[in-house]
């Protein structure tokens, strides 16, 4: 089977970075290579880190880029600034917006507001054949942390591209 190219970001928490690898691994035995147009807060050239403005303007780069928008939800995740500001701006893009709870976590992991405003899916991290479905558009999925099913947080009807 030939494998399908995608341009995905993957917004995470850097704690949560080891999770990205392992996402696109998984993918990639799926049949499905992943193109990350994330930024890596660990590949600045001078080991400076660079003005807020900057940032930004990177992240509007690559999110208008990517066909599709996975936020990987860790335990850390709904109080980081930078993660929240991607997510309202795929969202803004018309990008499909895409939640997966991270691997391992032992305790109930809080979603950040603007995943529950604007997700058209939240997966737990073993679903992997339900998250090929939902980033080619055939289905809007929400689950839990540990898989099971639940509702959107709003009821919004959500139109996939």
């Amino acid at each position: 089977m030939a494998k399908k190219t995608r341009n995905i970001f993957i917004s995470h928490y850097e704690k949560d970075g080891k999770h990205v690898q392992s996402l696109k691994n998984r993918l990639l035995k799926s049949g499905q290579e992943v193109r990350n147009f994330s930024v890596d807060s660990t590949k600045h050239k001078d080991g400076r880190r660079p003005s807020d403005r900057v940032i930004a303007r990177l992240l509007n780069i690559r999110i208008k880029a990517c066909s599709t928008f996975i936020c990987l939800i860790g335990p850390d995740t709904h109080s980081r600034p930078w993660v929240n500001y991607e997510i309202r701006k795929a969202f803004q893009e018309g990008k499909r917006v895409i939640g997966i709870y991270t691997h391992g976590n032992k305790e109930s992991v809080v979603l950040p507001e603007p995943m529950k405003k604007y997700s058209s899916s939240i997966l737990g991290w073993n679903s992997l054949d339900k998250l090929i479905d939902v980033i080619e558009g055939k289905k809007s999925i929400f689950e839990n942390q540990d898989g099971s099913n639940t509702e959107p947080y709003y009821k919004i009807e959500r139109v996939c591209k």
